[in-house]
């Protein structure tokens, strides 16, 4: 008998599908909803073995989601071009895209140890290790290039916050009027930030935490190695304090990553992604309130941003 909560359960087709792609005498045992995530349900399963151990994996369902068999084909490739990279990543055991068998498009993978950190303490040793992660998947060069980054928002689109300041707001969105810079394109995980790294952190351990797995493939793209920094540098900013968005170019450098030469093409992808969350706010907030970060509320997220924008464009000097 499969043993789930409520949230955890999976639908019986899914389910169904699920079981032709265990081994002869594994059934699924327990399921569970896991948090955290914003366009997909996320699930732990965990699978009887026919020696009588377990083990786990994770399904990966969007239910009504836009673009999803472009974000699931994505996630595939990119699982099957990390294997064997040295870049701690899920593996691929099975995708239905389309919900040829599935409900609703669905993805299957190996489960990572470990667990996302999102407190403020300790921030100065993980800082330096999300750093050297983000510089190791720059540095893949894979065979076949995934599509081109696409912004994710416009100068027309951002949303300034209420009591926000309007002169700097104004002054950034001016930036993103401009024309992209050029720029060396490279592999980028597009959505890398602390919410999609797992760490080890089990006590005591003289060497400190380390990565065990980075998740969430499915925007995988092509374009400048700042914009990936930019969009870890956001969520640094709006999780802990904007001192530490701006440290973090900083720490990806010094983990011998390159960045655009020129300061206004750096403020360029800086800005292209913090003005992004602007309409979003409530959408990033809530699964870090889940995850044990009560304080931040929808207006306590939205005064961040409002900081970081405006200490963005206080570089310009």
């Amino acid at each position: 008998m499969t043993i789930h909560d409520k949230a955890g359960a999976v639908r019986p087709l899914t389910l169904a599908w699920v079981g032709r792609h265990l081994d002869i005498g594994e059934r699924v045992v327990k399921t569970e909803a896991l948090h955290g995530g914003i366009t997909a349900e996320m699930r732990r399963l965990t699978i009887g073995t026919r020696d009588g151990g377990t083990r786990d994996l994770v399904l990966r369902t969007f239910v009504n989601v836009e673009h999803a068999e472009d974000w699931l084909n994505r996630e595939c490739r990119a699982l099957t071009l990390l294997t064997g990279t040295g870049v701690p990543a899920p593996g691929l055991v099975a995708v239905d895209p389309t919900a040829a068998h599935c409900e609703y498009p669905s993805l299957l993978m190996t489960h990572l140890a470990g667990r996302t950190v999102l407190d403020d303490e300790g921030l100065e040793t993980r800082v330096p290790l999300l750093a050297r992660q983000l510089v190791a998947i720059h540095a893949l060069r894979p065979a076949e290039r995934p599509p081109e980054y696409v912004a994710w928002t416009t100068a027309d689109t951002v949303v300034t916050p209420e009591g926000a300041d309007a002169a700097a707001w104004a002054a950034a969105i001016d930036v993103i009027r401009k024309p992209a810079p050029p720029y060396q394109g490279r592999f980028l995980h597009r959505d890398f930030h602390p919410g999609n790294v797992l760490f080890d952190v089990t006590p005591p351990s003289p060497a400190g935490p380390w990565i065990t797995g980075v998740v969430d493939w499915a925007a995988t793209s092509w374009g400048p190695a700042d914009l990936d920094v930019a969009h870890c540098s956001t969520n640094l900013a709006l999780l802990h304090g904007p001192a530490w968005g701006l440290r973090f170019a900083e720490a990806y450098e010094e983990a011998g990553g390159v960045l655009a030469a020129a300061a206004s093409e750096r403020l360029y992808w800086q800005v292209l992604d913090g003005l992004a969350f602007s309409g979003d706010v409530q959408l990033v907030a809530q699964p870090w309130r889940e995850a044990g970060r009560t304080e931040l509320t929808t207006r306590a997220v939205e005064e961040q941003l409002d900081t970081y924008v405006t200490a963005l464009m206080d570089t310009l000097g």
